[in-house]
């Protein structure tokens, strides 16, 4: 039996946005800010060959995303706008990527803080 949690039932990344968002099979309503899918961009032309991922800062056009397709019924392959393109977002790396307030409850405080001190 398939797990729910990495079940994609819908996907939400209107064209400008700076986010997209996951429904998925277990009720869970997913946020992936576009810098976070970029800089943890799977591909080894990103990753390299190493068993570790690591976080790369992208900015511009970079963080732009252009379009996404479902890859059979397990990832997401995503095109950005500087044409990168070669990484699949397997649902169950996405689904640990995920930074709603349940799943990175920092994250939204420190948001929180940059946007006072603009």
């Amino acid at each position: 039996m398939a797990d729910p949690r990495i079940k994609c039932l819908k996907v939400r990344s209107p064209r400008g946005a700076t986010v997209t968002e996951i429904d998925w099979g277990d009720g869970h309503k997913g946020i992936y800010p576009h810098d976070i899918l970029r800089g943890y961009c799977p591909c080894a032309g990103c990753q390299g060959h190493s068993a570790t991922i690591r976080f790369i800062e992208c900015s511009g056009v970079q963080i732009e995303l252009d379009d996404l397709e479902p890859v059979g019924n397990y990832a997401l392959a995503l095109k950005w706008f500087d044409g990168h393109n070669t990484g699949l977002y397997s649902y169950r790396y996405l689904r640990a990527l995920c930074h709603c307030n349940e799943c990175q409850p920092n994250y939204a405080e420190k948001e929180r803080l940059e946007l006072t001190r603009m």
